[in-house]
Order: structure tokens, then sequence, then C-alpha cells
């Protein structure tokens, strides 16, 4: 049912971050429609003129609408959009049940006016098979005034929304598809009423061999018909591509069990859980936030993460995503991360600005979309005249018939939905697989990569080393030697160092605070433990520090050699001994280069290890181009040179040190085990950390631009052909 009401005031527009941002429409009941007035400050759009008295109203709604072909249009509350039409869709989805109010609108419109069309189509076909059966029209007016009768509440009622969207299209200049189909049944119902009341109006070119005037109240019907039917299927799609964010959102619990001071437990909705707060998280129950645990153990079901399926168990001061499942244990946690920063809510964040934002092969729809409907009413223009000259009798009334086919038959929205259906799709599924996109150019973009760089800590390995030598050349034990390197190492936080103070709590060691502690990228770190000046790094720093490391050469190169990396400890500017650590393969790493490989993308390993450790790992992996040693400038010097190479490069890495050669590629990959840094440097983020998800990726925008494409030439094909079949 249409609620119609008086609006107050204009509708104005504020421009928000380069979109558009509506007002919400005042509250009413009924279905969402637009008020048909607003106007659009977009392209050739007018500015906003006054809303008229009489408005079609949408239900109040404190939530941002955008549309999924133009997501520069904004609006608070639901409606349509106001350049092609279209029904707006929430910029941000939540775990509520979907609103669909206009599905249900539109659908109730298609069902009663298929009950209306049928008796019209079917009489006037019939016509021409029995032309005086008098049962085919048992009133006592002519057959014409029944189909005239029941097509007009289809035209008037069922269609009111496209021409409520035609006639705003017309006046903000934004012509659509809403353009040619009001135009299209407008005309044939306007015209055949006409035809019935005043045939003496019409000159000889519209009257039929029998002088009667004909009349397309079935082709009126049946249009109109046809296109609710289109908008209730579209409908139906579209809510399909927000499947993902909804799966999503449902792994979040709705409540949780807060433990106050006093040791009460509580439970309250998970919006009310705050920064702080103490949880209890039982057998069966989902982690409700981002934390840490204070007491107890679990054991959880990371799979919504890591995709794997073998639950991990978790200690006291170790880390729970909100979202996982406790499958048995019982423990208490502190919650750090609440609300949009826990990584669920980021993870959702992140896969809604990748579907409402623009690839770059959507530039060509754009242009072609932006003449497709002044040619399409120029060329119904041109039918109707030709027919009209050289067309059989009724000559006019055969080329408006010819000139509401054109309108009718051309579909500018499937040039325009081509494109963002397949990203809302693309995105959605590789947000399910683990692999964010952070926006469509990206998606596009990973199909054209042939080369990959990739960092080795925590890209090709896990990312966790472990400290497995430890060797003094002078008067410290090596005891000692692990407690000065692990008291300066608090400092920093690459896995490296973890590696070293994890050792050195195992061992029950007693941690002093460094003093004028400084962090040399990509070299080492340097400071004072209890007065003592204490240096950690590879040799480039032993060499700028002017200490010579020929003392344990032997040592350092024999476990390099078997891929370990390698550390030099100077106190007081003599060399005192050496740490060395190994960081594991992850276990799918070679599986997935081979099949990276497989696809003709050539790749490369850079690293800041030295290169012994580096052509060691490489050797295991099966990489042959390996650049070791590097510092993060040079690593962008390396995606700069394979750039200039011609190469289309795509970088992966997860580390603070990886952020530059991230931006400076093509496309970005960051490991979701990594730093914020990376991951806000990358185009693309794999939450598990792991190398198969570039595969994934890959091949995710292999489909998804294959989709696109074949979207486009179905348009291109089916427009390119109907509108001269209808002419």
């Amino acid at each position: 049912m249409v609620i119609v009401h008086k609006v107050p005031r204009a509708q104005k527009l504020i421009v928000k971050k380069k979109a558009l941002v509506f007002p919400k429409e005042p509250a009413q009941n009924g279905p969402l429609m637009e008020d048909p007035h607003a106007k659009c400050h977009h392209k050739n759009a007018q500015n906003p003129a006054p809303a008229s008295e009489s408005s079609i109203a949408a239900p109040s709604s404190d939530r941002e609408y955008t549309c999924p072909m133009h997501p520069e249009i904004i609006r608070m509350g639901p409606g349509s959009c106001p350049i092609c039409g279209m029904v707006l869709e929430p910029k941000e989805f939540t775990v509520e049940e979907e609103d669909t109010s206009e599905l249900t609108d539109m659908w109730r419109r298609f069902i009663l006016c298929t009950v209306l069309t049928l008796p019209v189509m079917f009489q006037s076909m019939a016509e021409m098979i029995w032309p005086h059966a008098r049962w085919l029209n048992p009133f006592p007016w002519s057959p014409a005034m029944t189909q005239g009768v029941l097509t007009t509440p289809i035209v008037l009622w069922g269609g009111w929304p496209f021409f409520v969207r035609g006639v705003r299209s017309l006046k903000g200049l934004n012509l659509n598809m809403f353009t040619l189909i009001a135009l299209g049944t407008g005309t044939a119902f306007v015209y055949s009423w006409l035809a019935l009341l005043f045939p003496e109006i019409f000159p000889p070119g519209f009257r039929s061999h029998g002088g009667n005037v004909p009349v397309y109240f079935e082709a009126a019907a049946v249009i109109t018909t046809l296109v609710l039917l289109g908008q209730v299927l579209e409908m139906r799609a579209r809510s399909k591509t927000s499947s993902a964010i909804k799966d999503l959102l449902n792994l979040a619990p709705k409540r949780a069990v807060k433990v106050l001071e006093s040791g009460e437990e509580h439970e309250i909705p998970l919006e009310d859980v705050h920064t702080g707060d103490r949880l209890r998280v039982r057998p069966g129950e989902k982690v409700p936030v981002d934390g840490k645990i204070q007491s107890g153990n679990g054991l959880l079901d990371e799979a919504m993460m890591t995709g794997e399926p073998i639950p991990v168990e978790k200690k006291m001061d170790e880390t729970v995503t909100g979202g996982t499942i406790n499958q048995s244990g019982t423990f208490i946690m502190s919650a750090e991360r609440v609300g949009k920063d826990t990584l669920l809510q980021q993870i959702v964040h992140m896969v809604g600005e990748a579907q409402r934002s623009r690839a770059p092969i959507q530039r060509l729809a754009d242009v072609v979309a932006g003449y497709f409907v002044p040619a399409v009413v120029l060329t119904a223009v041109l039918t109707f005249i030709f027919w009209a000259i050289w067309g059989p009798d009724p000559r006019l009334a055969h080329g408006l018939l010819s000139a509401v086919a054109v309108l009718i038959i051309a579909c500018p929205c499937a040039l325009g939905l081509a494109t963002p259906v397949s990203i809302m799709v693309g995105t959605g599924r590789g947000a399910q697989s683990g692999v964010l996109i952070k926006d469509a150019a990206a998606l596009e973009s990973l199909e054209k990569v042939d080369t990959l760089v990739v960092d080795k800590t925590g890209t090709l390995t896990l990312g966790r080393p472990k400290l497995v030598g430890l060797k003094s050349f002078g008067e410290l034990s090596e005891d000692d030697l692990l407690q000065w390197s692990a008291s300066l190492e608090q400092g920093s936080e690459h896995p490296l160092a973890q590696a070293i103070v994890t050792a050195a709590k195992e061992k029950n060691l007693s941690l002093n605070a460094p003093e004028n502690f400084s962090n040399i990228t990509g070299k080492g770190v340097q400071g004072e433990v209890k007065g003592q000046s204490i240096a950690l790094g590879n040799r480039a720093m032993m060499k700028e520090l002017g200490l010579e490391t020929s003392l344990g050469e032997s040592e350092a190169t024999a476990r390099e050699t078997s891929g370990e990396t390698v550390m030099w400890v100077a106190a007081n500017n003599k060399i005192a001994g050496l740490l060395s650590v190994t960081d594991p393969i992850k276990p799918d790493t070679q599986e997935a280069l081979e099949g990276i490989r497989a696809l003709g993308i050539r790749i490369v390993m850079l690293t800041g290890d030295n290169k012994k450790t580096a052509a060691a790992v490489a050797k295991q992996v099966g990489i042959t181009e390996v650049e070791a040693e590097v510092l993060p400038q040079r690593k962008i010097e390396v995606v700069k040179k394979l750039q200039g190479e011609g190469a289309f490069v795509a970088m992966a890495g997860d580390g603070i040190n990886d952020a530059p050669a991230l931006a400076q590629a093509e496309i970005g990959i960051a490991m979701g085990t990594g730093t914020d840094v990376a991951m806000e440097s990358a185009s693309i983020t794999l939450v598990r950390g792991d190398l198969p998800g570039i595969l994934r990726a890959r091949l995710l925008s292999r489909a998804t631009m294959k989709n696109i494409r074949q979207n486009l030439v179905f348009a291109f094909l089916y427009n390119t052909l109907g509108i001269p079949i209808a002419a």
C-alpha cells in the first residue's frame, strides 16, 4: 500500500566525504519508496527543489543506505537511487532481520497484476482467433472497455513506483531504465484510452482497414507485470549478495557473561561490553570480543579465523578472538577490543567497503550507460517516424507500437549491475575463505599479477621463531648472555626478539629494563642494561660498530647453512657471543608456491636475513630468485626495478619493514598474523596468514573478472540485438 504524506520542508542534500547524503524521510508505515521530487547533486542533476505536497514516504531509519551502482549516493533511511532509480541497500549490515517490505510490496503488486493481466492478454489474443465470440466478453460494453478497466489498476497501481522514478529521472535529467518504462507503458496506456473514448480525434494513419482505432491495453499490462517480476527477481538476487557479511556477523554472540568485582556474574548484551570488562566463557559458548585470558583455559575452534578444523588450546595471558568457539574448559578473559574494534567487525567493515567500491572496468559501463537512455529515446522517435512513413497501414499505430517496444526492451541496468553485483559476490566469497579485499580495483588488478615478491619471516615461515642456539665467546656465561640480550630485546616487537625474550622467561631469568634503547631498522638493536652497553644484530651492524666477527664465523656459518638465523651480541664494544633462531617453514608453503607458479607467476624472495639462511630456506621451498640482507628501502627499490622491467607486481609481507614495499607494489598482500601497519598498507589481507590464501585470491579474482566480462558481453549483446529487433 502506498502511503501519502505531506513533506514540511525541502529535502536538502548534504555533501559528506565525496558522497551524496540524503536526510531520512518522515516515518510512515508503508513500502520503501522515495520522494519523487528529491533531486541529486550529481553529474547533470539540478539543484534540489522543494518537495511537493504529495510524496511517497519511506519508513524512518537511522541507518545509512547506498546504491550498488552509485556508491557515492548515501541517504538516511531506505528509498531509491536518484540516478538509476534502483532500491538502495543498507550501507552497514546488522544481525537484525532484513527489512523486506520493499520486496513484499513488489511481490504483492506482481501477484495482483498477474491475476488482472491474464484475462486482458487472453481476450486480446483470443479475439484474433474468434473475432465474433460473444463469450469472450460477457459484459454489456465492448471488449476494449473490459481490457481498459482491467489494465487501469495494473498500470496506475502496479506500475506506480516506476512512474514515480521515471518522473524523478526526467526532473533530475538522470535518465534511466524507469524513464523508458514510464514513457513506454504510459504512452501505450494513455493512447489506448484516448482511442477508446475519443476515436474521432485520430487521423486515418491510426485506423485499421475497418476504420477502428486499435488499442494496446494488453501491451501496457503485460509490460508492467513483467517489469514487476524483474524487480522481484532482482531484489531477491541482490539480497543474497550480502549473505557473506551476514554470515560473518552471525558468528558473534548476542550476549556475554560479565564477572563483577564481587564475583557475581550477570548476562549482558554484547553492545554493553566495554574495554577492561572481565567476561566468563563456558564450554560451547562463543568468545564475545577480542581479549586475553586472565584465568582458566579453553580449547578454541578458530576455524572462522584460520580455517583450521583442529581446535587450539588457550592458556592464561594468551589472546582470544571474538566469534571463536570454546569447545571445552572455562576461562575468564579481559575484554581488550570491543564493538567495531574487534577483528570480526573490522573484517565486516572491510568487506562492506570493498563491496561498495568500483572496479576500473566499471568505467566502460558507466560511459556507455551515460549515452544509452538518450540513444534509446532517439531510436524510438526514429522508429516511429520510419513506420509512419514507410510502414503498412495503419502506419501511425504500427509506428507507435514499435516505438513503445524499443523503449521497453532496452535495459540500461543490465550494464550498470554487471560489475557491482559480481564484486559484491566476489568480495563476500573472499571473506568467507579468509581473503579480505580492500576494494574492487584490487580484485580486478590481482588477475593481472605476473610477479609475486614474498618476504621470508612470517610469510614463508610461521613467524614464530624459536631460540635453538646460544654461544658465549667471552667472560659472560650463556645464561648471562641470554639475560642481557632478552633485557635489551624487550623493547622490540620483531619476531626474533620475541623468541629471545620467550627463551629467557622459560629459564626463569629476571629481565632488566633497557635504557637508551634504539632500533636500527634491518640491522638490530642497541642500548644499556644495568650500565653495560649492549648491541645485538647482524654482521652489518657489527661492522658499523667496528667489531670483528671472525671469532665465531665458523659456528655462525654452520648454523646459517642449516637455515638458522644468527644474531651477534656485543657487550661494551666487544663480541660477547651469538644467538641462533630458527623459524619453521609453514607446512603449506611449498604446495602453495607450486600452485602459484603453475599459474605462470614469477616468485622472488626478499629478506633482511643473511644470504646463507635465505638460500637454505629458498632451497626448501623451491624459490630460485632470492635477494638477502635487504633493508626496507631496498625492498622498495627491488619492487620498482621489477615494475620498470614491465612486471605487474604483488608484494606479500607481514612486518612494519614490509609496509613501504606493500604500498609500492600494484597489489600489496598482508598476512593477517602480521602488524597493523602492514595490513593498512596492503590491498589484500589474508586473515589466516597462509600462502594458499594468495592462490585463493588469484583464482577468485580470475573467476570474478570472468563473470563481469560475461555479464557485460551479455548486456551489450542483449541491447544491441534487442533494440533493432523491437524497432
